[in-house]
């Protein structure tokens, strides 16, 4: 086996650098010689994955959180996804994919989990969007891609200097209580498949693959990596202080019934604004990342990547 790691510098304030020269070390031990890079700007973790995908590395682990996971996943898959496996080493603001997998945060335990597991055949997402110079643009996730509330949140938690020096479930509740407040709920058209199309004002749309997002919330609780659909969570416009009572429940995956709540399943997913297009025109969300608005398309791609987990 080949390998090939990608480490975010960052990701969790800086622990996982800080701890590197142990962790390389029982890398070594598990997997012998590997070939390590370090991302410095966004995108570079896609950029790395296609290199070593292109050079035959058979194993690229994303050392990080779940937006390095997500972009080294977007960068296998761009260049094939079916050559090479995907590897998590978690650390970051955000490890809700790994959550949804049962993997815990301690790169130690990780790495040797890595070690003694196999490869399982996931799912993936691609979604096309229009990103922040107005062109259109697409890319690959593994988790949860969305638009709404959840875009401006992603924004805001991105940006706050207290990311890395505080847990991420707290830093997304503050924020998400916060973004919410200052949030305008958006019209949009949402189509499902060849369904009818469903015309609602939205706080958010959350288009899952996997079960978790913003710091723990399980928004999609009956979600399998799987399966070849999405679980399509819409969240209406409702009281804005009501809903932000009802996040426990979102946390703990109860909102199965919520009278602002729909969920949807399906394979592709357009969402449109409504009206006053630049009013609308909602932010997406992609494994923690918030590149562009809608107009957007989400599309399943049946078990096109392996896992190794």
């Amino acid at each position: 086996m080949t390998v090939g790691i990608i480490l975010n510098p960052v990701a969790g304030g800086g622990r996982l650098k800080r701890r590197w020269p142990e962790i390389a070390a029982l890398v070594g031990r598990h997997f012998g010689d590997f070939e390590m890079h370090e991302t410095q700007a966004a995108g570079d973790a896609a950029l790395l994955a296609r290199d070593f995908a292109a050079s035959g590395k058979t194993l690229v682990i994303a050392a990080g959180g779940d937006g390095t996971a997500s972009e080294t996943a977007d960068g296998l898959l761009s260049e094939g996804g079916d050559r090479t496996e995907l590897g998590l080493l978690p650390c970051g603001t955000g490890v809700d994919f790994c959550r949804g997998l049962g993997l815990g945060d301690d790169p130690e335990v990780a790495v040797r989990h890595l070690a003694t597991t196999s490869g399982r055949r996931i799912d993936a997402g691609r979604i096309t969007y229009v990103d922040d110079h107005g062109a259109l643009a697409n890319r690959h996730f593994i988790n949860i891609a969305g638009l709404g509330m959840s875009g401006a949140t992603d924004r805001a938690v991105n940006a706050d200097k207290r990311k890395g020096r505080m847990s991420g479930k707290t830093l997304f509740l503050g924020r998400t209580v916060v973004e919410f407040m200052r949030y305008r709920f958006q019209d949009v058209r949402i189509t499902v498949d060849d369904g009818e199309p469903v015309e609602a004002r939205i706080a958010l749309v959350a288009v899952a693959n996997g079960r978790y997002f913003g710091g723990g919330m399980m928004i999609a609780p009956d979600a399998e990596l799987d399966d070849g659909l999405f679980d399509i969570v819409i969240l209406r416009a409702a009281s804005k202080f009501g809903l932000i009572l009802d996040l426990r429940l979102l946390y703990g995956g109860r909102h199965r019934g919520h009278k602002a709540i729909t969920i949807l399943r399906g394979r592709k997913v357009m969402v449109e604004p409504l009206g006053d297009l630049a009013a609308n025109r909602a932010l997406v969300d992609i494994d923690g990342e918030s590149p562009g608005r809608i107009p957007a398309i989400f599309e399943i791609l049946p078990r096109a990547l392996t896992l190794r987990c």
